[in-house]
């Protein structure tokens, strides 16, 4: 059987021989939670990581932590600018950064609803678009989206982030078909309930009743979230694009 050489893939009538090159990742939001739980999978493939947060830098030290509000118009310029001076550009970007202010229908705010869809979606799309544009260069990229199972299948009291992740969706599906010609790939994972201190805000009892949802019967690690992320950005991966992989335990099955 012959073999060409693409990248970093043998590729023939199947794939084999493939090799993870230490690559430039940026996770944004990551100085905790799922955040972190990615920056930490990939540095340990090897990767050279940077990540954002708002208000506290991540409890270790081993990332370039930089301060920037996802919201802010000017944060992803400035962000961009300070990785590539210090680590080269930017081929993995795990777009995580958001927030919460959930409340009921009636009682959400014109601000309660800019605000999330502003940090959530507007927020992904600007470093997304910054990201693609080395990475098109570069010819290999990739761009993975941190949706939510409540995307597909809604919640009460969560019309904002529901809205801004579900649109997530749509926004990385039509990247992937925008940029897979410049072997660029961009997938979405949409995490269920997460072991995180945001979650445990919602008080025991709540997450009690959610647990009981579960078919698995948990709640899942951040490292669970961070280990499909960490495939997706792999040189494994690189026949998968435009993919909405659930990491919830079942709970979104039939969505």
């Amino acid at each position: 059987m012959r073999f060409r050489r693409r990248d970093d893939l043998v590729v023939g009538h199947f794939a084999m021989g493939v090799v993870n090159q230490s690559r430039v990742a940026l996770v944004t939001g990551g100085s905790r939670g799922i955040g972190l739980g990615c920056a930490r999978a990939l540095a340990a493939q090897g990767h050279r990581v940077a990540l954002t947060y708002r208000t506290n830098p991540p409890p270790e030290e081993g990332f370039l932590s930089i301060a920037a509000d996802s919201a802010d118009p000017e944060s992803a310029e400035a962000v961009f600018g300070r990785i590539e001076e210090e680590l080269g550009p930017v081929e993995i970007l795990v777009a995580n950064a958001g927030f919460t202010r959930d409340t009921l229908l009636a009682r959400m705010s014109e601000q309660d609803w800019d605000t999330v869809l502003e940090a959530n979606l507007s927020g992904s799309w600007r470093y997304a678009k910054r990201a693609s544009r080395q990475m098109m260069r570069n010819r290999w990229g990739r761009i993975i989206f941190m949706s939510s199972v409540v995307a597909l299948s809604g919640a009460a009291g969560q019309a904002n982030y529901a809205a801004s992740k579900a649109a997530m969706i749509g926004l990385g599906r039509s990247m992937a078909r925008e940029l897979a010609s410049r072997q660029v790939t961009v997938n979405i994972v949409a995490p269920g309930a997460v072991d995180t201190e945001l979650l445990a805000a919602a008080g025991e009892q709540r997450v009690a009743e959610i647990r009981k949802s579960i078919p698995l019967g948990r709640l899942a690690s951040p490292e669970e979230i961070a280990a499909a992320v960490a495939f997706l950005a792999s040189a494994e991966a690189s026949y998968i694009t435009g993919v909405v992989l659930g990491v919830d335990g079942g709970l979104g099955m039939g969505h």
